[in-house]
């Protein structure tokens, strides 16, 4: 069974200021938590719900049978404006992502995404792509894998990590996520494994953005998003590390600056005003009794976005 807590639903879908008959997108559908939370408040209005993972496909289809209000894409976000083009849409009233990965995903030993159960270097969020983890460790150059260490998971170890790695895998290949978790750890001094979490969990969340092209592909989509936007229609975007935060808020910013305005000039010309209007300057993020209850929700950051034009 898919279960998943949702983190910070009615936050990030209250921030929609979701209308009954319009029209919605769920750029990642996961568990299904935010679409539900959604589908609850349409009567005439749609939701479109994209996600790469034919598991969270599949299993949205058994919780949401019968449901006329909803449409399941099986696509990656990337492909927002071609996949709703097709299905004649050109401009929605709402768009959320949440990108995190899914509790399932990563209790899943088999998805290899985590560094403290057994199981082959893989990590890929779509599963019919051929790039993953193994392929990453095994056959990459060091300064290939330093950059991805040091640029996705801010890894102050990176290079002793990265010609370990090299050492180890001329001798045979890395196959499995404790065999690299173990090199890791061997190369980060114990004084500095104290602090910040896992010794592993750095490297193992910039293989994951790597593999997944997470950051490129996140930034493309919501260039694509904030066009496809109405008037007045916004865009929730949940956070998990501050790679993606940034660029989240920088583009925030860009589209709420606008370009520069002639000097002394008295009105405003339409071209000149602001695409987007931060709802929050601030990210939101989860009280206390939400993490308690859901650990992975203290790094969640919530920011919300609405167009002006």
């Amino acid at each position: 069974m898919f279960r998943h807590d949702t983190v910070l639903l009615e936050e990030t879908v209250d921030g929609l200021n979701i209308r009954p008959d319009g029209i919605y997108v769920d750029a990642t559908l996961g568990g299904g938590g935010h679409s539900a939370y959604i589908l609850e408040q349409l009567t005439t209005g749609h939701l479109y719900a994209f996600d790469q993972d034919s598991w969270a496909i599949q299993n949205a289809q058994e919780r949401f049978e019968g449901i006329d209000t909803l449409t399941l894409i099986h696509s990656n976000f990337e492909h927002l404006k071609e996949e709703l083009s097709s299905r004649g849409i050109t401009g929605v009233d709402g768009i959320l992502y949440d990108l995190g990965v899914s509790s399932p995903q990563l209790d899943m030993t088999e998805r290899g995404f985590s560094h403290s159960k057994e199981a082959r270097l893989d990590m890929r969020m779509d599963q019919s792509q051929s790039l993953d983890a193994h392929e990453i460790v095994n056959t990459y150059t060091y300064e290939q894998l330093v950059g991805i260490f040091f640029r996705y998971g801010e890894e102050k170890f990176s290079k002793k990590i990265a010609r370990e790695i090299e050492r180890v895998r001329r001798e045979k290949p890395i196959e499995t996520t404790t065999e690299l978790t173990e090199i890791i750890k061997s190369q980060i001094p114990h004084k500095f494994r104290r602090t910040g979490g896992h010794p592993a969990k750095r490297v193992f969340q910039a293989l994951r953005i790597a593999v997944n092209d997470e950051l490129g592909v996140f930034e493309r989509s919501l260039e694509q998003a904030i066009d496809l936007l109405n008037r007045k229609g916004r865009v929730s975007v949940i956070t998990f590390h501050s790679l993606e935060d940034r660029i989240c808020k920088q583009m925030f910013v860009e589209y709420e600056s606008g370009p520069e305005l002639p000097r002394n000039m008295p009105i405003i010309p339409e071209a000149y005003e602001p695409i987007l209007k931060r709802v929050n300057k601030k990210p939101i993020v989860a009280d206390d009794a939400a993490i308690e209850g859901n650990p992975r929700a203290r790094s969640a950051k919530l920011r919300i976005a609405e167009k002006q034009k």
